[in-house]
């Protein structure tokens, strides 16, 4: 019961990350299930067949709070299920690992540009126009190969590429990936469970993790819906450069591990003080009608 519990929360956790900045869900939980010492064939599997249930729980939550353009979702789930199906079906037993420093080093620089951009934002909304289909077809097609092959990367390369692009505001970047990864879902785990089987598969695990995941959904959606654009923003370019740091820095192996705690912190120090800027930047706008 311990251990259910536990994994209620990892659970939980994940699908908060993952609804209120777009991605990490896979990156999240599997880390914490690794901690937890389950083995990586089982983590994989059980977070797989997970996100079919936390996925359509948080889709449901984006668009009850009006945070999804349907037109984006529709244009990326035929692409992004034709991608996670075939990579899961045919390509799951490839070296993903080989292209996951270049994708990393791509997501990396683009989150400084995320991050920038929203931090050196004026802080007024954008009108939202339209995305072609020409654009969002290769890329979520790409992003769902990349997602089954390489063990995640739906949100991951979805989220960033569409917050560099002028046209949406960030909760509405956040809401679109997360409904439409819900055919990812689908997909990759049909293709998993017909490349792979039922035997990876731990179903109490995996209902734990679901039920963590639905209670976090709404919370999440909710958050997105309620905090500034331009804050938004910066919190989702941190996580992308975080996140792919941790890749980057294994790759580069001229780069002497006892330096990786001090760029750690030197990036996190940075995430922070944007953070903490975008914040009294706001406080400081909400002020200036009072004094007036």
């Amino acid at each position: 019961m311990q251990r259910l519990i536990v994994l209620a929360l990892i659970g939980f956790a994940a699908q908060l990350v993952d609804g209120a900045l777009g991605m990490a869900y896979g990156v999240t939980s599997t880390s914490l299930l690794f901690l937890f010492g389950i083995a990586p064939s089982v983590a994989s599997a059980s977070v797989h067949m997970a996100e079919v249930i936390t996925t359509a729980a948080s889709g449901v939550a984006h668009i009850r709070f009006g945070n999804v353009d349907r037109a984006v979702v529709i244009r990326l789930i035929i692409p992004g299920s034709i991608g996670a199906f075939i990579g899961a079906c045919f390509l799951s037993n490839l070296p993903g690992d080989l292209v996951k420093p270049y994708i990393a080093a791509f997501l990396f620089i683009l989150g400084f540009y995320v991050l920038g951009r929203f931090l050196l934002g004026n802080g007024t909304e954008r009108k939202e126009r339209n995305i072609s289909k020409r654009f969002l077809t290769p890329l979520g097609l790409i992003a769902g190969f990349v997602d089954s092959t390489g063990g995640g990367g739906w949100g991951p390369l979805t989220t960033p590429i569409l917050l560099s692009r002028k046209g949406l505001e960030p909760r509405t970047v956040v809401g679109s990936v997360d409904t439409s990864e819900f055919a990812i879902a689908v997909s990759a785990t049909l293709g998993f469970l017909i490349s792979m089987g039922w035997s990876n598969m731990n179903w109490t695990w995996v209902a734990a993790l679901m039920i963590g995941g639905i209670f976090a959904a709404p919370i999440a959606a909710w958050l997105v819906r309620i905090i500034p654009s331009h804050l938004l923003g910066v919190l989702v370019g941190g996580l992308i450069i975080i996140t792919n740091a941790k890749t980057l820095l294994k790759s580069l192996e001229w780069i002497p591990a006892t330096w990786h705690v001090a760029i750690y912190g030197a990036l996190s120090l940075l995430w922070a003080g944007s953070i903490l800027l975008v914040v009294l930047r706001r406080l400081g706008q909400k002020r200036v009608p009072l004094s007036e």
